[in-house]
């Protein structure tokens, strides 16, 4: 399988890859699977019983703004201090044009210099109006202080900076109807666009898994015509119809072995 995928990256004229949590867990990030995943994480929720799900809705940034800004003020600092690990330079190697497709809100690829990230969900890295009063939306700037132990929100809370009141980042949270997704549509356009004109195209899906299945589904969708589908994941590595290629892996194990054999 490893010889199959390193052949396919070898003569790759693009590459679309398509990245889920796993791709952060080499790099120290959590992938939040499961509710004793995210509980390992973040034991101050695991005494408060409180399950990601439950924290990340958006409710609370009307009933409870200190613990909503508790839970993604922490985060925020989390992948801000992050450095993406060796696996992002090494898929850089593999074709000439690149594009990403991410359901992860962290930054990382852009920290990594990937230019072309469609971030499907948003970004942690930008804010918008709780209301929301427009459809504005602004890089954060700013840092939000966060107590270790209640894991809530202290001080000052990020305000929009156009009616004054509350704002929250710009990510499609669970039964989200206020997300401004304006920025991740263009996005999404344009890597569309893109996709279309390529002929040649294999297709790196990271760490996506069949719980939240948007990258998985947009990988076999660009990979649909020719097969050219590489999925890496450790846990859930299965190709449908034989389309594609598996490799049972985490993403930096993955990555390592393949650029030893395209070498």
């Amino acid at each position: 399988m490893i010889d199959q995928a390193a052949w396919l990256l070898a003569g790759a004229d693009a590459l679309l890859i398509c990245a889920g949590a796993g791709m952060g867990v080499d790099s120290g990030l959590p992938d939040f699977r499961g509710d004793s995943g995210f509980w390992e994480a973040y034991p101050p929720y695991a005494r408060l019983g409180l399950k990601f799900v439950e924290l990340a809705d958006p409710a609370h940034f009307a009933d409870d703004p200190a613990l909503a800004w508790g839970f993604y003020g922490h985060r925020l600092h989390l992948y801000r201090d992050t450095v993406p690990h060796e696996g992002f330079q090494l898929l850089k190697r593999w074709g000439a044009e690149q594009r990403v497709y991410t359901s992860n809100v962290d930054g990382q690829f852009q920290r990594a210099g990937f230019a072309d990230v469609a971030e499907v969900h948003g970004s942690i890295h930008h804010l918008q109006c709780v209301e929301p009063c427009t459809d504005d939306i602004w890089e954060c700037a700013l840092d939000v202080e966060v107590d270790p132990e209640s894991m809530r929100a202290v001080g000052e809370l990020p305000s929009c900076r156009n009616c004054g009141g509350l704002a929250r980042p710009n990510i499609l949270m669970f039964g989200d109807w206020s997300w401004v997704p304006d920025r991740s549509q263009a996005q999404l356009d344009d890597l569309t666009a893109w996709r279309r004109t390529k002929k040649n195209l294999v297709v790196v899906e990271i760490g996506a898994g069949n719980a939240v299945p948007t990258v998985r589904r947009q990988a076999e969708l660009a990979s649909a015509s020719s097969g050219a589908l590489i999925r890496i994941n450790p846990r859930e590595p299965d190709v449908r119809h034989g389309r594609g290629v598996a490799l049972p892996m985490g993403a930096l194990e993955a990555l390592v072995t393949l650029a030893r054999r395209t070498a």
